[in-house]
């Protein structure tokens, strides 16, 4: 985290305007209404539905908040529904950097208007949209020149808001880009841009991705988290975290997949059968050995570059010796602690209230050498330390 002044707040109070990057994703959230559950290629299905987009007056309510600071600031800004209607009613002052391409505009508008203005050398980017736009924006800043500090702040208008980089309402985000006219010191942090598959979603299927970061002001009281808690956000963040898995497993390497529902939902992410309460063993995409027992186990790991994937018992805590008595203590001697990936959900290591992981192997010696800090993998590149401790 860092002080947001030398690319943002000071550059705008020594030249006394604050140029401001405004994107509005007109037809972000249309689809809600009118149960389509998102808006990326249905705008046209949304409107015939009776869809009334609603993107402009969440931005226009965001900006009512710097009305005051007009003579401090400058509006960059794509033509007529992109940002330059909005802007011009409410009395700023506005430059018009291009136009959309298509009608009803695109996401290739939305990267085209993220260029130019990041070109401009605005001090923030505002944009109105849903998570579909935070991605279009975040591909943009990935690949420009000035990413390394650009800096950028969310309207939240659609149907899914899951990513980081929003504030929690569109009153909320123009308090935040006030403080930064004003000149207050402002803090920034990386935050996480996500996003549901809407094709699956309107299958009922709940999929989620991690698509980058994206520096914002961090200001807690009006800049949302990303979502946590609920039976949604569980779901997400467990496909989150078995997409991240998946994503990280190498060609020549034996995986042995602990038992477990959250290790399942790695093997159902890889497309591949599952023995829920057993473990099986997994090389370049395939399962090469299904319910082992440790008898098995042990030559297939012996000799091998291996790495262990398991989970913890929700409530108890124990990563060995419960449920997983195929993972022997030469089992996990052979594939070393360093090989071990424990894989869980936060509200799965809230549920312990503190207290810490237990390894019961059966080998006394092995649970105090496995003891110590352990990195856990919560969700998609999402790492907390926790405690392992052993079994009294």
């Amino acid at each position: 985290m860092s002080l947001l002044s030398p690319s943002a707040v000071v550059d705008a109070v020594k030249n006394t305007t604050f140029r401001l990057g405004l994107i509005i994703n007109p037809w972000a959230g249309i689809g809600g209404a009118v149960a389509l559950k998102g808006s990326d290629g249905v705008a046209q299905e949304a409107l015939a539905r009776g869809a009334v987009p609603m993107a402009q007056q969440r931005a226009k309510a965001a900006l009512a908040e710097l009305v005051e600071l007009q003579p401090q600031i400058r509006i960059y800004t794509f033509a007529n529904d992109m940002g330059q209607t909005v802007a011009e009613e409410l009395g700023f002052a506005v430059e018009v950097v291009g136009q959309a391409q298509s009608d009803p505009s695109t996401a290739v508008d939305t990267e085209q208007a993220a260029t130019l203005l990041l070109d401009s050398g605005v001090d923030l980017l505002l944009f109105a949209g849903g998570d579909g736009t935070a991605r279009n924006i975040c591909t943009v800043i990935a690949n420009h020149h000035s990413q390394s500090h650009t800096t950028v702040l969310g309207i939240p208008a659609g149907c899914k808001i899951h990513s980081g980089v929003y504030a929690i309402t569109p009153a909320a985000a123009g308090k935040v880009v006030a403080q930064m006219v004003r000149g207050e010191l402002v803090t920034v942090q990386e935050a996480q841009v996500m996003d549901i598959d809407e094709v699956a979603f309107r299958a009922g299927t709940v999929r989620a991705k991690r698509y980058g970061e994206m520096q914002i002001p961090s200001e807690l009281r009006y800049v949302q988290s990303v979502k946590t808690a609920g039976k949604e956000s569980e779901e997400l963040v467990l496909d989150d975290l078995a997409a991240y898995v998946a994503s990280q497993m190498e060609d020549g390497v034996r995986y042995v997949m602990g038992s477990g529902s959250t290790v399942a939902a790695v093997m159902a992410e890889l497309g591949l059968p599952n023995t829920l309460l057993g473990v099986d063993v997994v090389e370049n995409g395939e399962v090469i050995a299904s319910d082992v027992t440790a008898l098995e186990l042990l030559p297939l790991v012996q000799g091998h570059h291996c790495k262990l994937i398991i989970t913890l018992i929700g409530g108890q805590g124990h990563i060995f010796g419960r449920g997983n008595q195929q993972l022997s203590p030469d089992v996990i001697r052979a594939i070393g602690r360093d090989n071990i990936m424990l894989i869980a959900t936060k509200t799965k290591l809230q549920q312990l209230q503190g207290r810490p992981l237990i390894s019961d192997s059966g080998d006394a010696q092995l649970d105090q050498q496995l003891q110590g800090m352990l990195k856990v993998l919560c969700g998609y590149n999402d790492y907390v330390m926790y405690r392992l401790g052993i079994e009294e």
